[in-house]
């Protein structure tokens, strides 16, 4: 199997519908397969629904979709067992977590109590309810949306349910031509309704996943990933630098791009590609850059290449 070729054809299926954003396209395979979740944050109508049904439809995925309010309950997450009056007995309903690909939509908007309901389905690929343990589907991928905190009716995620995802994504609003674009097939009543055809089987998957674990790091690229490292812990710039899970988080991505490009080795390109994606999200950034995301992102770009050196 041509991984690159597989992977070529499924970035353009989804870009018949994201128009603009192969790169966050690109990230967001990336994220599944290192078999992580993602973290979506972006303002109302920017397409991050779109993105989550389109992956499910090119990787052949079922999903499920969640709108996360302020009375949702774990219950309404994980399923409930329900009395039969028929012989007495009790049947578990499981609820929409038991899919391959769920997708958690405003999950800020929904209390800190139910945001846990996830965790350790997002650890560890099961749930446990009423003291039974139940295994959930393979592959299990998460892809959470989230309003900016700003917003009212949002709770901010707790460190600990941040960690959980893998990568943190932002859309950002279409660039000039793929707006264009859009007006353009909107007017003309163009819009392509063809549904997205399945680029990547379960085995395709699985081989794409195995091709990554086996991706080689050098001594140097290792260096360079713990000065990368202890500089998010040193740097007077960051309140809290990355923890041991981070940085593996960050070198498990990093081996999947490798391998999405044809590489069996990973070069400090990759690092830097996957770096805003991993990090950004797990930092907690000191003084004015305090609370600006995009000023952390740029941060860490900045001072990417000066610690390469």
């Amino acid at each position: 199997m041509q991984i690159q070729a597989v992977i070529d054809a499924a970035v353009a299926e989804v870009g018949r519908v994201l128009l603009g954003k192969e790169a966050q396209i690109r990230l967001a395979l990336c994220c599944l397969f290192a078999r992580g979740h993602l973290l979506i944050e972006d303002l109302p109508g920017m397409g991050k629904t779109t993105l989550s049904h389109a992956l499910a439809d090119v990787l052949g995925l079922s999903w499920k979709r969640v709108q996360f309010t302020s009375d949702l309950l774990p219950a309404d997450i994980l399923g409930v067992s329900v009395y039969e009056s028929n012989d007495g007995s009790f049947s578990f309903h499981p609820g929409p977590i038991f899919t391959q690909l769920l997708l958690a939509d405003e999950i800020n908007r929904t209390t800190p109590r139910t945001q846990s309901a996830l965790l350790e389905a997002m650890g560890e690929g099961q749930v446990t309810v009423e003291g039974e343990t139940r295994q959930l589907p393979d592959p299990f991928f998460v892809v959470a949306t989230q309003n900016p905190i700003h917003q009212s009716g949002t709770y901010p995620l707790p460190e600990s349910q941040l960690d959980r995802f893998l990568m943190r994504l932002e859309l950002g609003y279409p660039h000039a031509k793929a707006e264009r674009e859009m007006f353009q097939r909107q007017h003309a009543n163009s819009v392509d309704r063809t549904p997205l055809r399945c680029c990547i089987d379960r085995e395709q998957l699985d081989t794409i996943r195995q091709a990554g674990a086996a991706v080689h790091a050098s001594d140097n690229l290792l260096d360079y990933l713990q000065r990368l490292v202890a500089y998010t812990r040193e740097s007077p710039e960051f309140a809290v630098g990355l923890s041991p899970r981070g940085a593996l988080a960050l070198l498990d991505c990093a081996r999947t791009w490798a391998v999405m490009h044809n590489r069996g080795h990973v070069v400090p390109e990759d690092l830097q590609m996957v770096l805003p994606s991993v990090a950004s999200h797990r930092l907690v950034p000191a003084g004015d850059y305090a609370g600006d995301g995009a000023a952390l992102v740029a941060l860490l770009q900045r001072n990417v290449d000066v610690i390469r050196a």
